[in-house]
Protein backbone atom coordinates (compact mmCIF):
# COMPACT_ATOMS: atom_id res chain seq x y z
CA UNK A 1 0.00 0.00 0.00
CA UNK A 2 1.37 3.32 -1.08
CA UNK A 3 0.22 6.39 0.82
CA UNK A 4 0.78 9.34 -1.50
CA UNK A 5 2.49 12.33 0.05
CA UNK A 6 0.26 15.41 -0.08
CA UNK A 7 0.39 17.87 2.77
CA UNK A 8 0.74 18.90 6.39
CA UNK A 9 -1.16 16.97 9.07
CA UNK A 10 -4.79 18.10 9.04
CA UNK A 11 -4.09 21.28 7.09
CA UNK A 12 -4.67 19.74 3.67
CA UNK A 13 -8.05 18.43 4.81
CA UNK A 14 -8.99 21.79 6.30
CA UNK A 15 -7.98 23.66 3.17
CA UNK A 16 -9.91 21.21 1.00
CA UNK A 17 -13.08 21.57 3.05
CA UNK A 18 -12.81 25.36 3.00
CA UNK A 19 -12.19 25.39 -0.74
CA UNK A 20 -15.27 23.27 -1.33
CA UNK A 21 -17.35 25.54 0.91
CA UNK A 22 -16.41 28.69 -0.99
CA UNK A 23 -16.70 26.97 -4.39
CA UNK A 24 -20.20 25.71 -3.69
CA UNK A 25 -21.25 29.03 -2.18
CA UNK A 26 -20.10 30.75 -5.37
CA UNK A 27 -21.87 28.09 -7.47
CA UNK A 28 -18.63 27.32 -9.35
CA UNK A 29 -18.09 23.78 -10.64
CA UNK A 30 -14.87 21.82 -10.17
CA UNK A 31 -14.52 21.77 -13.94
CA UNK A 32 -14.69 25.58 -14.21
CA UNK A 33 -12.34 26.05 -11.27
CA UNK A 34 -9.89 23.71 -12.98
CA UNK A 35 -10.05 25.65 -16.24
CA UNK A 36 -9.39 28.93 -14.42
CA UNK A 37 -6.37 27.53 -12.57
CA UNK A 38 -4.88 25.17 -15.14
CA UNK A 39 -5.88 22.09 -13.16
CA UNK A 40 -8.07 19.20 -14.27
CA UNK A 41 -11.43 18.56 -12.62
CA UNK A 42 -10.00 15.44 -10.96
CA UNK A 43 -7.05 17.41 -9.55
CA UNK A 44 -9.42 19.98 -8.05
CA UNK A 45 -11.39 17.12 -6.50
CA UNK A 46 -8.18 15.70 -5.03
CA UNK A 47 -7.35 19.07 -3.46
CA UNK A 48 -10.83 19.27 -1.94
CA UNK A 49 -10.37 15.81 -0.44
CA UNK A 50 -6.97 16.75 0.99
CA UNK A 51 -5.16 14.33 -1.30
CA UNK A 52 -3.14 16.92 -3.22
CA UNK A 53 -1.46 20.17 -2.23
CA UNK A 54 -2.35 23.36 -4.13
CA UNK A 55 0.58 24.71 -6.11
CA UNK A 56 1.74 27.81 -7.94
CA UNK A 57 -0.89 30.53 -8.16
CA UNK A 58 -3.80 28.16 -7.52
CA UNK A 59 -4.66 29.60 -4.11
CA UNK A 60 -4.32 33.23 -5.21
CA UNK A 61 -6.61 32.62 -8.18
CA UNK A 62 -9.30 30.68 -6.32
CA UNK A 63 -9.32 33.01 -3.32
CA UNK A 64 -10.19 35.93 -5.62
CA UNK A 65 -12.47 33.94 -7.94
CA UNK A 66 -14.55 32.52 -5.08
CA UNK A 67 -14.63 35.71 -2.99
CA UNK A 68 -12.89 34.11 -0.01
CA UNK A 69 -11.36 37.45 1.04
CA UNK A 70 -8.03 35.94 2.03
CA UNK A 71 -9.39 32.97 4.01
CA UNK A 72 -8.01 30.41 1.57
CA UNK A 73 -4.66 32.19 1.46
CA UNK A 74 -4.47 32.07 5.25
CA UNK A 75 -5.23 28.35 5.57
CA UNK A 76 -2.97 27.46 2.63
CA UNK A 77 0.05 28.75 4.58
CA UNK A 78 -0.35 25.77 6.92
CA UNK A 79 -0.33 23.21 4.09
CA UNK A 80 3.29 22.08 4.03
CA UNK A 81 4.93 18.89 2.86
CA UNK A 82 4.91 16.37 5.73
CA UNK A 83 5.16 13.19 3.67
CA UNK A 84 1.82 11.94 4.96
CA UNK A 85 -1.33 12.08 2.88
CA UNK A 86 -4.21 13.76 4.68
CA UNK A 87 -6.37 10.67 4.24
CA UNK A 88 -3.61 8.48 5.72
CA UNK A 89 -3.38 10.35 9.01
CA UNK A 90 -6.27 8.43 10.59
CA UNK A 91 -4.58 5.13 9.81
CA UNK A 92 -1.20 6.28 11.17
CA UNK A 93 -2.79 7.37 14.43
CA UNK A 94 -4.01 3.80 14.89
CA UNK A 95 -0.79 2.16 13.68
CA UNK A 96 1.38 4.14 16.08
CA UNK A 97 -0.48 2.83 19.12
CA UNK A 98 -1.49 -0.63 17.88
CA UNK A 99 -0.63 -3.69 19.94
CA UNK A 100 -0.65 -5.80 16.78
CA UNK A 101 -0.06 -5.01 13.10
CA UNK A 102 -0.80 -7.75 10.56
CA UNK A 103 -0.21 -6.93 6.89
CA UNK A 104 -1.06 -8.85 3.73
CA UNK A 105 0.55 -7.38 0.61
CA UNK A 106 0.37 -8.46 -3.01
CA UNK A 107 2.38 -6.19 -5.30
CA UNK A 108 5.20 -4.41 -3.47
CA UNK A 109 7.28 -4.59 -0.31
CA UNK A 110 5.23 -2.97 2.50
CA UNK A 111 6.16 0.52 3.68
CA UNK A 112 7.29 -0.72 7.09
CA UNK A 113 9.87 -2.94 5.36
CA UNK A 114 11.14 -0.53 2.69
CA UNK A 115 14.65 0.87 2.42
CA UNK A 116 15.17 4.52 1.55
CA UNK A 117 16.05 3.79 -2.08
CA UNK A 118 13.10 1.43 -2.58
CA UNK A 119 10.68 3.89 -0.98
CA UNK A 120 11.92 6.63 -3.27
CA UNK A 121 11.36 4.36 -6.27
CA UNK A 122 7.80 3.69 -5.09
CA UNK A 123 7.01 7.40 -4.79
CA UNK A 124 8.56 7.98 -8.22
CA UNK A 125 5.93 5.62 -9.63
CA UNK A 126 3.04 7.83 -8.48
CA UNK A 127 0.55 8.97 -11.11
CA UNK A 128 -0.02 11.92 -11.29
CA UNK A 129 3.70 12.50 -10.70
CA UNK A 130 4.81 13.99 -7.39
CA UNK A 131 7.11 16.98 -6.98
CA UNK A 132 10.67 16.33 -5.74
CA UNK A 133 9.94 17.91 -2.34
CA UNK A 134 6.90 15.69 -1.88
CA UNK A 135 8.90 12.58 -2.75
CA UNK A 136 11.65 13.41 -0.27
CA UNK A 137 9.14 14.24 2.46
CA UNK A 138 7.31 11.00 1.73
CA UNK A 139 10.49 8.95 1.98
CA UNK A 140 11.44 10.56 5.29
CA UNK A 141 7.96 9.98 6.73
CA UNK A 142 7.95 6.36 5.61
CA UNK A 143 11.32 5.62 7.21
CA UNK A 144 10.19 7.32 10.42
CA UNK A 145 7.18 4.99 10.58
CA UNK A 146 9.53 2.04 10.95
CA UNK A 147 10.29 3.12 14.51
CA UNK A 148 7.08 1.31 15.40
CA UNK A 149 9.11 -1.93 15.54
CA UNK A 150 11.05 -0.62 18.53
CA UNK A 151 8.52 1.35 20.54
CA UNK A 152 7.33 0.35 24.01
CA UNK A 153 5.17 -1.55 24.63
CA UNK A 154 6.51 -3.68 21.80
CA UNK A 155 3.87 -4.47 19.16
CA UNK A 156 3.50 -7.83 17.47
CA UNK A 157 4.03 -7.31 13.72
CA UNK A 158 3.39 -9.98 11.10
CA UNK A 159 3.44 -9.97 7.30
CA UNK A 160 2.22 -12.29 4.58
CA UNK A 161 3.79 -11.27 1.28
CA UNK A 162 3.05 -12.62 -2.14
CA UNK A 163 6.24 -13.75 -3.88
CA UNK A 164 5.41 -11.29 -6.68
CA UNK A 165 5.84 -8.45 -4.18
CA UNK A 166 9.45 -9.57 -3.71
CA UNK A 167 10.42 -9.83 -7.36
CA UNK A 168 9.20 -6.58 -8.92
CA UNK A 169 12.50 -4.67 -9.49
CA UNK A 170 11.32 -1.19 -8.46
CA UNK A 171 14.33 1.10 -8.65
CA UNK A 172 16.41 -1.60 -10.34
CA UNK A 173 17.89 -4.93 -9.36
CA UNK A 174 20.41 -3.51 -6.88
CA UNK A 175 17.75 -1.51 -5.03
CA UNK A 176 15.54 -4.59 -4.78
CA UNK A 177 18.40 -6.83 -3.66
CA UNK A 178 19.32 -4.51 -0.81
CA UNK A 179 15.70 -4.20 0.26
CA UNK A 180 15.27 -7.97 0.29
CA UNK A 181 18.29 -8.30 2.56
CA UNK A 182 16.77 -5.62 4.78
CA UNK A 183 13.53 -7.60 4.93
CA UNK A 184 15.56 -10.56 6.21
CA UNK A 185 17.09 -8.32 8.88
CA UNK A 186 13.62 -7.25 9.98
CA UNK A 187 12.59 -10.90 10.17
CA UNK A 188 15.28 -11.39 12.82
CA UNK A 189 13.49 -9.01 15.20
CA UNK A 190 11.78 -10.93 18.01
CA UNK A 191 8.44 -9.20 17.49
CA UNK A 192 8.36 -9.49 13.68
CA UNK A 193 7.26 -12.50 11.62
CA UNK A 194 7.45 -12.54 7.83
CA UNK A 195 5.93 -15.22 5.63
CA UNK A 196 5.88 -15.57 1.86
CA UNK A 197 2.96 -16.91 -0.14
CA UNK A 198 4.48 -19.19 -2.78
CA UNK A 199 3.41 -19.24 -6.39
CA UNK A 200 1.32 -22.09 -7.72
CA UNK A 201 -1.09 -22.60 -4.83
CA UNK A 202 -4.38 -24.16 -5.91
CA UNK A 203 -6.26 -22.52 -3.03
CA UNK A 204 -5.73 -18.96 -1.84
CA UNK A 205 -7.50 -16.95 0.87
CA UNK A 206 -6.30 -13.55 -0.33
CA UNK A 207 -8.02 -13.16 -3.68
CA UNK A 208 -9.88 -10.04 -2.52
CA UNK A 209 -6.62 -8.07 -2.29
CA UNK A 210 -4.26 -6.55 0.30
CA UNK A 211 -5.26 -5.28 3.73
CA UNK A 212 -3.86 -4.36 7.13
CA UNK A 213 -5.25 -5.63 10.43
CA UNK A 214 -4.68 -3.62 13.59
CA UNK A 215 -5.18 -4.80 17.14
CA UNK A 216 -5.81 -1.77 19.29
CA UNK A 217 -4.22 -1.00 22.62
CA UNK A 218 -4.31 -3.95 25.00
CA UNK A 219 -5.96 -5.93 22.16
CA UNK A 220 -9.42 -4.88 23.28
CA UNK A 221 -10.65 -4.45 19.71
CA UNK A 222 -9.59 -4.90 16.09
CA UNK A 223 -9.93 -2.82 12.93
CA UNK A 224 -9.15 -3.48 9.28
CA UNK A 225 -7.65 -0.95 6.88
CA UNK A 226 -8.21 -1.39 3.14
CA UNK A 227 -6.80 0.83 0.39
CA UNK A 228 -7.52 0.66 -3.32
CA UNK A 229 -7.89 2.62 -6.53
CA UNK A 230 -11.24 4.14 -5.62
CA UNK A 231 -10.46 5.08 -2.03
CA UNK A 232 -9.66 3.68 1.36
CA UNK A 233 -11.70 2.74 4.41
CA UNK A 234 -11.74 1.10 7.84
CA UNK A 235 -13.78 -1.92 8.86
CA UNK A 236 -14.58 -1.92 12.56
CA UNK A 237 -17.82 -3.86 12.92
CA UNK A 238 -18.56 -7.55 13.12
CA UNK A 239 -18.83 -9.83 11.24
CA UNK A 240 -16.62 -7.95 8.73
CA UNK A 241 -13.61 -7.67 11.04
CA UNK A 242 -13.86 -11.30 12.13
CA UNK A 243 -14.09 -12.43 8.52
CA UNK A 244 -10.87 -10.62 7.57
CA UNK A 245 -9.01 -11.93 10.61
CA UNK A 246 -10.11 -15.44 9.66
CA UNK A 247 -8.91 -14.78 6.12
CA UNK A 248 -5.51 -13.68 7.45
CA UNK A 249 -5.24 -16.82 9.59
CA UNK A 250 -5.90 -18.90 6.48
CA UNK A 251 -3.26 -16.95 4.55
CA UNK A 252 -0.67 -17.64 7.24
CA UNK A 253 -1.51 -21.34 7.14
CA UNK A 254 -1.18 -21.40 3.34
CA UNK A 255 2.10 -19.46 3.27
CA UNK A 256 5.60 -20.80 3.80
CA UNK A 257 6.87 -20.98 7.36
CA UNK A 258 8.94 -18.00 8.59
CA UNK A 259 12.15 -20.02 8.21
CA UNK A 260 11.27 -21.18 4.70
CA UNK A 261 10.26 -17.65 3.81
CA UNK A 262 13.59 -16.13 4.82
CA UNK A 263 15.43 -18.75 2.80
CA UNK A 264 13.29 -17.95 -0.23
CA UNK A 265 13.86 -14.19 0.16
CA UNK A 266 17.61 -14.77 0.42
CA UNK A 267 17.48 -16.94 -2.72
CA UNK A 268 15.59 -14.25 -4.67
CA UNK A 269 18.20 -11.69 -3.59
CA UNK A 270 21.10 -13.93 -4.70
CA UNK A 271 19.55 -14.46 -8.12
CA UNK A 272 19.21 -10.75 -8.90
Amino acid sequence: MNNVNTGGPGAAKAFGRLLRFYRERAKVSQDLLGRETGYSKSQVAMIERGERRPRGRFVVIVDELLGAQGALLEVAEEVTASGVAAWFEDYLAEEQKAAGIHWYETHLIPGLLQTEAYARAVFNCAVPALEDEDIEAGVAARLKRQQVFFRKPTPLVTFVLEKAALTKPLGGADVLRKNLLYVCECADLRNVTIQVMPEGRKTHAGLSGPFILLETEERRSQIVYVEGQGGRYFLSEQPDVGDVFARYSALRAQALTPEESVRLIEQVAREL
